[in-house]
This record gives structure tokens, C-alpha cells and sequence, in this order.
């Protein structure tokens, strides 16, 4: 059974991630998450429909009236339950390519479920999976009997059979209500006088955010937004930018958005087609809300792999750095956790919390474009003077079995690299968390530097993998 990781259940469509499974989650998260009501989306996958129609019918068995938002970005899902107050799901696979899927669910006011719930989801699938299709009906079976179900407090619902059963119906007028939010969280400005070029990477952006952007005054012209089923993130979107940096530069615009294929991450290039990745999003707009005054106690969350030149440049204009580990939930609980107002990763899963309760690819990228208007320069010279970038070496190192305990062995040549590259350098070791793994980034003033601290390293793991 596929287990919950930091972004709900993944795995291959009608392999790992089937629809007796997600059927099996639609029940087990009515059961757990409780409310009366929920909302589903999904991306451009092939195996998206399948896969909605089975989640929504185990929600409904369980008495749910289930809301098909059809293709949206999963932002629009979170913005959906903190609307309404009520639990959703995306069935995405994000940035992953298209034999894959999966499925992230939202606690009822939009907000990424707690260890303690996804621990409870886990236990109510695998009871409901393990028992047979006769007995899995169990407490909501159709023996004329109320079953009961858990709500996402702890305590019971009763749902009853038959009459029960919830209803299944589209969404009207999809998209209205979080293009509206998005347009309004720069306040009634616009972006007049722009012109970009917008790749969609043939997912759920495709539906939405040309038109939130031409709306707001921008000169759009749109890649990669006709999905088939099988060409999301396929050599397109944040993850592939060369096509549009190609466009961009083509095309003379002033710049390019590129989303993944559920739209909750954004890249950007600048007119001479370079890329501007989440650490420059961040950066500039922790430094324009610090002018502002906007900046909720002067700090940003980002994670241990955020690049060094973040760090050097906060220090300088006197933003304190909170660092989480990899992940937007760790990100999340900081800012939850601190009540601050701005962070993110390196990916361009930015967040906003006044904003949005998860990482908005378009919400960003119409926050950092009205940065870029109201600062009055391209957009390559607001990065540059928001941070400078510090050449990153990263190496994964393959080793005979997991060892979380090698890093803590390799403390002495860790801190025989850190002396040498001194304040201006930076290395990080971790081992990967399901694979045997171990991770050696290396940031310097140059990339020579880099790489040779890479390389002392790796051969320090090597020789204790060996030994």
C-alpha cells in the first residue's frame, strides 16, 4: 500500500496508485476528515478522470456531496476548502511526467494535514483495504445499519446507508473566484506595459493563468498550454525552461513565467532568457515587503538548500533567515509556527500566508511581477540586486545500504571543507530519506571551489561506504 510522504500518496497510475485504492481513500478520508462536503480537482493527466471518479465516489459512499472542480491548479483547490471550510483534494503528480499521479488532500480551511492525521488516514485505508470488498464497507455497508466515521478533530459522525449516499456534481462558474483573489492580492494595481511569455507546461496552469495575467494588463503570449493527456511537464515548464528562455529572447519580451504541471510552483527568466529561480523570487519580494514595512518580524523561511547568496544578501539588508529542512510543509509549519509572512524553496514553491494557505505558482509570479512594475527596472536588474548566486555543486552518492549515521562519522572532513571555504562558502550532507543516498552540495565564490569541496567530500563517503 502506498503510504503518505510529504505531498499525500504518489506512485504510478493503475499500477501503484489505482482506483480501488483511491476509492478506498475517498472513504478513509470522509471518515477521518470529517464534514459534510468536498471538493475535488485534478491536472491534465490521462489517468486524472479515472482516478477523480474513483476518490469521489468512495467520498460520496460515505455520505459526502462531492464538488468536481474538473482541471485546476492545486492552489485553487486549497483556496476552494479555505473558502468554503471544508476538506478537498488534488489528484496531481505536480512536476512528476504523466504515467504517474497522485493524490494530496487539504483539511477543511485549506491547510496541508498534520503527522497525527495522515497517520490516521494511513491506519483507516489499510483497514479498509486489507478486510476484502464484502467486509470493507464495513461501518457504512449497506445492511441498513449507521456506520461510524471519525471527523478531522477526533470526534464521531454517523453516516448513514442508502439515503446517504452523497451527491457527485461539477463545480459552476470554475475558476471566477480564486482568479478574482489572485487579481486582488496586489491591491487594484496593475501590470501595464509588460509583455511575457507564459509556459503552462500543458497542465492545470493552461486553464487559468493566461487569463488572470491578460486580465491584469500583460502582453501574453502562451506555450505549451494544450494538454493531451500525456504531455504535462513533458520538456516544458519549470522543470524544462530552455523553450521558453528561447521564446522569450525570440520574441523580445520582457520576460517569462514558467509553471509546473499543477501550477503551485513558478520559475522565471529574464529578457535574455536566464533564469530566475525561487531564491530571487524570494528574494525580491522579502526585500520589497521590508521596504514596505510588510515583512512580518523582518524574516523569511526558506530551506537548508537555499543557496548561500540568499543568506549573504538577507544578512546585508538585515532580514533574519529561518531554515527549515527540504520540504513546503516544513516551510509551512515555520511560518505557521513564527506568524511570519514570506517563504519558500529553491523550486519556486513560494508561499504567502496572508494570501494563500500552499505554494501558488500564479499568485507568485503576479506578486513578483508587481514588484518589477512598481520598481520600474527589468526584471534582470531586480534579481541582481536582490542577491547574487553562489555556483552549487550538488552530488548524490550512492552506498551499500541506508545509513543515517554517516554524516555524523564525516563531521571531521565536513568541518576541515567548512574552514577552508570560510564565511563565503557553504556544504551540506544528508542522506536521502527512502533511497540509499547520501547528498553533498557544495556552495563557493567559484565554481572550481565548489566542486573541489564536492569532491573531497565524496571521496570521504566513498571511503566509508567502503570500509
Amino acid at each position: 500500500m502506498l503510504k503518505f510522504g510529504t505531498d499525500g500518496v504518489r506512485g504510478v497510475a493503475n499500477a501503484e496508485l489505482t482506483p480501488e485504492l483511491a476509492l478506498a481513500l475517498g472513504r478513509a478520508a470522509a471518515r477521518v476528515l470529517g464534514g459534510d462536503r468536498f471538493a475535488v480537482g485534478r491536472d491534465t493527466r490521462r489517468s486524472g478522470p479515472m482516478l477523480e471518479a474513483a476518490l469521489a465516489a468512495g467520498l460520496a459512499s460515505e455520505g459526502a456531496d462531492v464538488t468536481l472542480l474538473g482541471v485546476v491548479p492545486t492552489p485553487e483547490v486549497a483556496w476552494w476548502s479555505a473558502t468554503e471550510s471544508a476538506p478537498a483534494a488534488m489528484v496531481s503528480a505536480s512536476h512528476n511526467p504523466f504515467p504517474d499521479n497522485g493524490i494530496k488532500l487539504f483539511a477543511a480551511g485549506g491547510r496541508k494535514l498534520t503527522d497525527d492525521v495522515e497517520a490516521r488516514l494511513e491506519a483507516e485505508l489499510a483497514r479498509l483495504t486489507a478486510t476484502g470488498p464484502g467486509d470493507a464497507r464495513g461501518a457504512a455497508g449497506h445492511g441498513g445499519e449507521a456506520g461510524d466515521a471519525r471527523d478531522g478533530a477526533g470526534g464521531d459522525r454517523r453516516v448513514p446507508t442508502g439515503a446517504g449516499v452523497g451527491r457527485i456534481a461539477p463545480a459552476t462558474r470554475a475558476h471566477d473566484g480564486y482568479a478574482a483573489a489572485v487579481m486582488a492580492s496586489i491591491d487594484g494595481r496593475r501590470l501595464d506595459g509588460l509583455a511575457a511569455v507564459v509556459d503552462c507546461a500543458n497542465g492545470s496552469a493552461s486553464v487559468v493563468a493566461p487569463r488572470v495575467l491578460r486580465d491584469l494588463g500583460v502582453d501574453v503570449h502562451v506555450l505549451h498550454d494544450r494538454p493531451d493527456g500525456a504531455n504535462i511537464n513533458d520538456g516544458c515548464g519549470s522543470t524544462h525552461p530552455d523553450d521558453l528562455a528561447g521564446t522569450v529572447v525570440e520574441r523580445g519580451a520582457d520576460l517569462g513565467v514558467a509553471f509546473d504541471g499543477d501550477a503551485d510552483r513558478v520559475l522565471l527568466v529574464d529578457a535574455a532568457g536566464e533564469l530566475v529561480d525561487g531564491d530571487q523570487i524570494i528574494a525580491m519580494c522579502a526585500i520589497d515587503r521590508q521596504a514596505r514595512g510588510t515583512l512580518a518580524a523582518g524574516s523569511v523561511v526558506v530551506t537548508v538548500m537555499t543557496n548561500l547568496g540568499f543568506r549573504l544578501a538577507m544578512e546585508k539588508r538585515g532580514i533574519h533567515v529561518v531554515e527549515t529542512r527540504v520540504g513546503d510543509r516544513y516551510v509551512l509549519e515555520a511560518l505557521d509556527g513564527q506568524r511570519l509572512s514570506l517563504g519558500g524553496e529553491q523550486s519556486g514553491h513560494v508561499i504567502f500566508p496572508e494570501l494563500a494557505t500552499t505554494g501558488d505558482g500564479l499568485l507568485t509570479a503576479v506578486q513578483v511581477l508587481d514588484v518589477v512594475v512598481r520598481d520600474g527596472r527589468p526584471l534582470a536588474d531586480v534579481a541582481a540586486d536582490a542577491m547574487t548566486r553562489l555556483p552549487q555543486v550538488l552530488r548524490n552518492v550512492r552506498v551499500a545500504e541506508r545509513d543515517p549515521g554517516i554524516v555524523e562519522r564525516l563531521a571531521g572532513d565536513i568541518a576541515a571543507v567548512e574552514r577552508r571555504l570560510g564565511h563565503e562558502g557553504r556544504v551540506l550532507v544528508r542522506t536521502s530519506g527512502t533511497e540509499p543516498l547520501v547528498r553533498v552540495m557544495a556552495e563557493a565564490p567559484t565554481p572550481a571551489e565548489a566542486q573541489a569541496a564536492v569532491d573531497d567530500l565524496v571521496n570521504a563517503v566513498e571511503a566509508l561506504s567502503a570500509g
